[in-house]
């Protein structure tokens, strides 16, 4: 394989991995409108594909390096941004008197700030504390054993996405013992999401 055919393999990559992550981003946002009850815990959607964030963040490091991952995050979360400004434009906009959904869509997509700064927060300081545990432990650890850079970053970052994005968007709204619940919760679901996607990083 000549030298141009592997930096074209490399630039392919780096648009694949960029896509996806900055989508599950987008994705997880918009499925987080849905609450679900699951084995009698109430939870939004969003976070069966959110923590999949953190394992192709740890592919854009690998691949792309840390300036690279410290940059798309901050793009992920203007996106995320721009898409909230969006929605809550669209829902704004008065509705064309045949079209009969203005309600419901309102209802489910116009922003609760809130919660959308909360999420974002959450997402971009646990996102940057990935990338920093990410590059200690390759830094200071090993490169050898891919699979436990992930888990010890993701270990740091899922705990510390949920706990500020439950607190911020949540306390003082909800009682305590709600919140933390919701808190568990999310961690243990965003904890086996973590496991199941730890082979993504030999990709």
């Amino acid at each position: 394989m000549s030298r141009s055919d592997r930096t074209n393999g490399l630039v392919t990559l780096g648009v694949i991995l960029i896509s996806a992550y900055i989508a599950a981003q987008l994705l997880s946002d918009i499925l987080s409108l849905k609450i679900a009850l699951v084995a009698g815990f109430s939870i939004d959607v969003g976070t069966f594909i959110y923590p999949l964030t953190f394992t192709l963040r740890d592919l854009v490091h690998k691949q792309l390096g840390r300036s690279v991952a410290r940059t798309v995050i901050v793009i992920a979360g203007v996106v995320n941004v721009i898409m909230a400004g969006l929605f809550a434009f669209a829902a704004w906009l008065p509705p064309d008197p045949t079209w009969q959904w203005q309600h419901e869509f309102a209802a489910v997509l116009s922003p609760a700030w809130r919660i959308v700064v909360a999420s974002i927060v959450a997402e971009i300081v646990s996102q940057f504390a990935d990338t920093e545990m990410y590059h200690l432990w390759v830094t200071w650890i090993t490169e050898r054993y891919q699979w436990a850079r992930v888990l010890i970053s993701n270990s740091v970052s899922v705990p510390l996405d949920s706990l500020i994005f439950c607190w911020a968007a949540f306390g003082g709204q909800l009682p305590a013992a709600t919140v933390w619940s919701i808190f568990w919760a999310n961690v243990l679901l965003k904890g086996m999401v973590t496991l199941l996607s730890l082979p993504g990083i030999y990709l």
